[in-house]
């Protein structure tokens, strides 16, 4: 980590699965309000843990911070982390949730796994901690469900 303790503004290099990378939280500029962070990773990337071949989502964070935010450099190196590791598309989805709970903490998290069919199959995983805040406005998060060619 930089003397800022950030990876932010500094050549760091790729961590090489999900447990070596490390998401940095940073102040929230309004804690004091409600308000809905989005971050939208369309190629994310992870392994079949069965058959090793890649597997692709579009992935919707959509989360309510209280006191920290993640820091966007440190969720890109962490979700490229993913790249090399072989797991279900539900435990990847779950786990980014979790992690980020784990490290900011936030009042309110959801997450939109919208995994590209293999074998035919899509498979999305959808997730959140709570019912959402009152009064928040949460938008859709706008990825329309796989349609073949039908």
């Amino acid at each position: 980590m930089s003397e800022s303790g950030l990876q932010l503004g500094r050549q760091v290099d790729t961590p090489t699965t999900p447990e070596d990378a490390v998401l940095d939280p940073v102040p929230n500029p309004h804690p004091d309000t409600l308000y809905v962070a989005r971050y939208v990773a369309p190629e994310f990337t992870s392994l079949c843990p069965v058959t090793g071949q890649p597997d692709f989502a579009h992935l919707v964070i959509d989360y309510v911070p209280d006191q920290s935010l993640v820091e966007s450099k440190s969720l890109k190196l962490y979700l490229t982390s993913f790249r090399n590791h072989g797991a279900f598309h539900e435990g990847c989805t779950i786990d980014i949730g979790k992690k980020i709970i784990a490290t900011i903490k936030p009042h309110w998290l959801r997450i939109g796994g919208y995994w590209y069919p293999r074998g035919g199959l899509p498979i999305d995983v959808f997730w959140q901690t709570s019912v959402p805040p009152e009064g928040v406005w949460l938008p859709d998060q706008g990825v329309a469900p796989y349609r073949g060619r039908g």
